[in-house]
């Protein structure tokens, strides 16, 4: 029952009828506007607040975040790959290619120690002369120690199925939509002016 609250308030947040920033009905409000106990409705708001959807404020509320979308892929792809229906030519451009110590939250993303040597490579990813994405990439030296600058001009993804023999079989991604810092904006060829 809880799991079909928490879609009910996805969809008023969809809609917009709860909006993005603002505070939800009280617990009680939301107990008499389902018809439901008080356990269920929190047991949906907990669901909610897990999934970073909702966030509870001691003392003040549960409020809607702002949007965003979490999804897995399990069939993975190249740059290369995802522009190919677009006549041009993808290439990187690598602007930063370096060994660093892996930070908890680093750690805990690739699933090694803190400390732990990793590599961290930026690019910006064309299609043609087109800048398309900024990419940021960490990866353990341990798993990958003839990773090259030479590499990263070319596919991450194939040097780790063709070169490494690995098979690369999910990710996880998140998306949010935001206005870009200016070295972003900057990097993607985008006019300061057309961001506000």
């Amino acid at each position: 029952m809880y799991r079909k609250i928490a879609d009910e308030i996805r969809s008023k947040i969809s809609t917009g009828e709860y909006r993005v920033g603002h505070a939800l009905p009280t617990e009680a409000q939301l107990r008499e506007e389902f018809s439901v106990s008080r356990v269920t409705v929190r047991q949906a708001l907990k669901l909610l607040i897990e999934n970073e959807e909702l966030e509870s404020v001691q003392g003040s509320g549960t409020y809607v975040k702002e949007n965003k979308v979490n999804y897995d892929i399990y069939r993975q792809t190249s740059f290369a790959e995802k522009w190919a229906h677009l006549e041009g030519v993808t290439h990187s451009d690598v602007l930063a290619f370096e060994i660093q110590s892996a930070s908890l939250t680093m750690a805990e993303h690739l699933e090694i120690n803190q400390g732990e040597r990793i590599f961290y490579v930026k690019r910006v990813r064309y299609l043609d002369e087109t800048p398309i994405t900024v990419e940021e990439t960490w990866m353990p030296t341990a798993m990958f120690p003839d990773l090259t600058y030479q590499v990263m001009q070319g596919s991450k993804y194939e040097y780790i199925e063709k070169q490494k023999g690995m098979v690369i079989d999910r990710s996880e991604q998140e998306i949010i939509p935001i206005l870009p810092p200016d070295e972003i904006a900057q990097l993607l060829d985008m006019d300061p002016l057309n961001l506000l």
